[in-house]
């Protein structure tokens, strides 16, 4: 039932979503990211204040990156691990083989969901039938589909909250960070708990209701920090606290990058018990195991792991989120890791 449902979304969002805009724009992103390569510089200025993170702008601009391609386009230090595809058809047959279900939740990079603001030549449209600036991405999930990986494409669910926005709604991502916003965290949660349903096991787990309590927060972005102009104000967030913590002990675990981090772990993630961990908590009713690494989710996530050496005991759910741009970017590449072991 899942693949029929994913494969019927994925068919209305390749017909729904054009591509008229798409080699203009990856053609604007790589110059861009090259631009900022030669000015040593990770930060690209994008309009009403918006700062962009080249690498990510760099992995919207390359292509396909994956099968032969992917050794041409991929940052990875060994080629062998350049492409994204093997290792995660691997971890998904070791999950499946201890009767653990995966859901890999990448997420979107935010010039795809705001185009507008990496530049005016790319407008948001505001209907249904709108265009797509990751096209690249949505190919490769549909490839992963294609071999039984169940994906979670947020774009569409973001681009639906552009649409859908109210005035006073704050944006998906940060402008002066590389992360998604508060908001974001909420709707990506409410997206993986509809995703996981409500399965026989979750009626043995004990659940209780959370209270949010909401306030602003002002960061130092990442991105404000690279760009080392102490004239332009920080960024000032509004967040849902939940403060649910994390089990260890949890049927679900929460894997992958800086993205399940932030307003979760404080310091330089800005704020605790407002991110995806918390807010999942809040939708499941119980805390989320946690595993985030600060850096790559592909490999290094992965290998963390493996260290726990636990074969994964009690999960029933992964819930695997990283950066859409670890496709291409990550120097450590995609290995294969034995996180199931006889």
């Amino acid at each position: 039932m899942r693949r029929a449902v994913a494969l019927a979304f994925s068919l209305w969002a390749g017909a729904a979503w054009g591509t008229g805009h798409a080699a203009p724009f990856a053609e604007f992103a790589s110059e861009k990211a090259a631009e900022a390569e030669r000015l040593k510089t990770t930060v690209v200025k994008g309009e009403d204040g918006w700062l962009f993170f080249a690498p990510e702008l760099r992995s919207l601009g390359i292509g396909e990156f994956w099968g032969e391609k992917a050794a041409q386009v991929s940052k990875a230090a060994n080629p062998a691990y350049a492409d994204p595809l093997p290792a995660i058809l691997d971890f998904n047959r070791q999950l499946k083989g201890a009767s653990i279900r995966l859901i890999v939740v990448p997420a979107p990079a935010k010039a795809a969901v705001y185009p507008d603001k990496l530049s005016a030549q790319f407008p948001f449209q505001k209907e249904k039938e709108a265009e797509r600036y990751d096209a690249n991405a949505a190919r490769f999930y549909e490839l992963l589909r294609e071999n039984d990986v169940e994906v979670l494409d947020l774009t569409p669910v973001f681009w639906k909250a552009r649409l859908e926005a109210k005035p006073n709604d704050p944006p998906l991502y940060c402008l002066q960070d590389t992360h998604w916003s508060g908001r974001a965290c909420e709707l990506a949660a409410q997206a993986i708990a509809k995703a996981v349903g409500e399965p026989s096991w979750t009626a043995q787990v004990e659940k209780r209701a959370y209270e949010t309590t909401e306030r602003e927060t002002a960061i130092e972005g990442d991105l404000w920090k690279a760009l080392g102009d102490a004239s332009l104000p920080k960024e000032t967030l509004r967040l849902k606290h939940v403060n649910a913590g994390v089990r260890r002990e949890s049927p679900v675990l929460l894997l992958g990058d800086s993205h399940c981090l932030v307003f979760h772990d404080g310091g330089d993630m800005h704020a605790k018990g407002a991110g995806l961990a918390d807010h999942l908590a809040a939708r499941f009713g119980f805390p989320v195991d946690l595993l985030g690494v600060r850096g790559s989710g592909a490999t290094p996530s992965r290998i963390a792991l493996f260290r726990r050496r636990d074969n994964l005991k009690g999960k029933r759910v992964v819930v695997w989120c990283f950066s859409v741009r670890e496709f291409t970017e990550s120097a450590q590449g995609w290995r294969k890791v034995p996180v199931i072991r006889p």
